[in-house]
């Protein structure tokens, strides 16, 4: 269903553990794999920098147009029509496009979907399943899933990535996994993945809380914020890292460690970007703006004097 979006995610995946295998000489090792899910992570945040700087450009020109969008609200309560028209024109003026304020968030969420679908083809023992926007999974035997191919990686890879385990716990496998598909682990136990999973549940928790936070941080003023704003970053603040908790139970390990890798990309990312541009609207603002020479000041005219009175002349240097 997904092909177009799941064959380059594994190819990427498929990528990096090659390299990662040649370094550490050891391909099924657990942290080889953890390592080509972060950096796999980090390709795609990569790819996706100038896009990041652009939704954060055009995030900062819709703040300044904001106290203008409210007028035009205000103005124009009656009329509808009239009002998508003016604001039309507005975000013309100022070249805003609300397409480049979401446009990171549209190309992760396939990726998304296509690595949790990637990661959980790895392991295709089990009941049946049926996820939206997920090609659906027949259930395979512990020996099939082991010798059948997944897009870019081949059975051996497959085998290497289910014997492959970060301190104890596979990296396709959930606190939640049926008991048949943990027996395609091997001897794994559930305790073991819980003392993995939960650790980086809240991590990537904190992260997500964090990363939400540095955000609102910037906004032009938190205190004078439209209420639908108010109640997101609420959402972002607190709802969402609880999320994170809550489908935690139901994720892979190697999700989670996306989570935790994507989060911890964006926050150092968004210092990077924001300080950038700080600056460079402190420099905008000392800087004259060139071929403007600033106009001579006027001279201000003596006084006259008083009726009556006699005049003051000024000494002249010898």
């Amino acid at each position: 269903m997904l092909d177009f979006v799941y064959y380059p995610v594994s190819g990427i995946l498929w990528f990096w553990h090659k390299v990662f295998s040649l370094i550490s000489g050891s391909p099924d090792n657990g942290v080889v794999w953890a390592l080509s899910v972060v950096f796999l992570v980090f390709t795609l945040k990569a790819l996706l920098f100038k896009p990041f700087v652009k939704q954060v450009r055009t995030q900062l020109v819709m703040q300044k147009l904001q106290p203008q969008i409210n007028a035009l609200q205000k103005k124009y309560s009656g009329d509808r029509q009239k009002l998508t028209v003016e604001m039309a024109k507005l975000q013309k003026e100022h070249n805003y496009s609300p397409l480049l304020g979401c446009l990171p968030m549209l190309v992760q969420a396939p990726v998304f979907i296509g690595l949790y679908h990637v990661l959980r083809s790895f392991n295709r023992t089990g009941a049946a399943s049926h996820v939206p926007f997920l090609s659906p999974t027949e259930p395979m035997s512990v020996a099939d899933n082991a010798n059948t191919a997944n897009y870019f990686f081949s059975a051996s890879d497959v085998q290497s990535f289910l014997d492959a385990k970060l301190f104890g716990a596979p990296l396709s496998a959930m606190i939640s996994s049926p008991a048949a598909q943990l027996e395609a682990f091997g001897d794994v136990s559930r305790i073991s993945i819980i003392l993995v999973a939960v650790p980086l549940m809240i991590f990537a928790a904190v992260a997500t809380h964090f990363t939400s936070r540095a955000s609102i941080a910037r906004q032009v003023d938190t205190g004078t914020v439209n209420p639908q704003t108010a109640i997101m970053n609420k959402l972002a603040l607190w709802v969402f890292p609880v999320g994170v908790i809550a489908f935690g139970a139901f994720a892979p390990v190697a999700i989670l460690l996306y989570f935790v890798s994507n989060n911890c990309w964006t926050l150092g990312q968004q210092h990077l970007v924001y300080g950038r541009i700080a600056a460079e609207q402190k420099e905008a603002e000392s800087s004259p703006t060139p071929g403007v020479t600033a106009p001579p000041s006027p001279r201000v005219a003596a006084a006259p004097p008083l009726p009556g009175a006699k005049p003051i002349r000024a000494k002249r240097k010898r």
